[in-house]
């Protein structure tokens, strides 16, 4: 057992060394990244303190910073809920939006910026409502054990997804034309407005749920096993699965309310990383998180880049790049 123990220390000391790396030079990137001039070394210098361009230093500090730090967390936040999901599931086709959580937390978040619950934490708190009554219409619809059913749990998602998508097009037709563009710009993925408070608030929110989302990943594996071999190895397959959708809920809820929806994250990165480092959460959930934050930081990256005027929404960018790259690994799964 201790052999083993250490065996997985050390592969989750190159695994997360090696992701480390690549999320600092997306963070670098996404810094260096923009119209302003002034090429890579300057922003490091700005990093510093050493800079003598002072715009160039606040451009830094105060917009891309906090953007490319909201982009990672939203990366992070998608990439371990799709591990969730799909733990949970047994299928690699789960992610946030499959039980319609991103949609009942989207529902809120409109109604909240209807109701003009636009500062913290309005729309936030509309939007884990809206996620937490999402959750609460699939346990009406499929009671006792049959919840934990990875059948049931996909095909009531999917249902409830539907009707989600349904009420937030109503929502949006009912809006006022002056709020129409943002709801519009903000569904399809919004990371202009990133401010330090905004981090701070969404650092304070997920960061404790990826702890205990990390706790639970033993759990995760004997679950990814089956609901019986969870039960005979002493798992409480009900209360743990209810305690990481709720998890779940709350962090996707968090990241609805301030990015809007951003879709494929939580589809591609889980699927990709279990492809290459194996089935063992205890890795792939610090794995998730920083393969998913590098990914998103790099999608806002080319967000902000590829138009030549102006920028497109991330989630744009999220889904011309995830959905093609999910259909090659599925289909590398599947030959291999």
């Amino acid at each position: 057992m201790n052999i083993a123990a250490a065996s997985v220390t050390r592969r989750m000391v190159v695994v997360l060394g090696l992701l480390t790396a690549v999320l600092l030079l997306a963070l670098y990137l996404g810094l260096g990244a923009g119209s302003t001039g002034g090429g890579f070394g300057a922003v490091l210098r700005s990093l510093a303190g050493s800079g003598e361009d002072k715009l160039l230093h606040d451009i830094i500090w105060r917009l891309r910073l906090p953007r490319v730090l909201l982009a990672a967390l939203l990366g992070a936040t998608l990439s371990l809920g799709g591990l969730v999901f799909q733990a949970l599931l047994r299928n690699p086709l789960a992610e946030p939006y499959i039980l319609g959580v991103s949609g009942g937390s989207a529902i809120g978040a409109i109604i909240g910026i209807l109701m003009g619950l636009a500062r913290f934490p309005g729309v936030w708190l509309s939007a884990f409502a809206g996620s937490l009554a999402t959750l609460g219409v699939l346990f009406l619809m499929a009671p006792g054990r049959s919840f934990v059913r990875a059948n049931t749990l996909l095909l009531s998602g999917v249902m409830v997804n539907a009707f989600c998508a349904a009420v937030i097009m109503f929502l949006v037709s009912m809006a006022q034309d002056s709020r129409l563009h943002n709801i519009i710009f903000w569904l399809m993925g919004d990371l202009a407005a990133a401010t330090n408070a905004k981090v701070g608030g969404l650092a304070l929110t997920v960061i404790p749920c990826f702890v205990l989302i990390f706790m639970r990943s033993h759990a995760m594996n004997l679950l990814a096993l089956g609901s019986d071999m969870a039960h005979s190895m002493g798992v409480n397959i009900r209360r743990t699965t209810a305690l990481l959708l709720a998890v779940t809920s709350l962090m996707v809820s968090a990241t609805v309310s301030y990015c809007g929806l951003v879709g494929f994250v939580g589809l591609v990165m889980p699927h990709m990383l279990r492809l290459i480092l194996g089935p063992d959460h205890r890795v792939l959930a610090p794995a998730c998180i920083l393969g998913g934050a590098a990914f998103m930081v790099v999608c806002d990256v080319l967000a902000r880049t590829l138009p030549s005027q102006g920028e497109m929404p991330v989630g744009v960018v999220s889904a011309m790049i995830g959905a093609p790259l999910f259909i090659y690994l599925l289909r590398k799964s599947n030959n291999g």
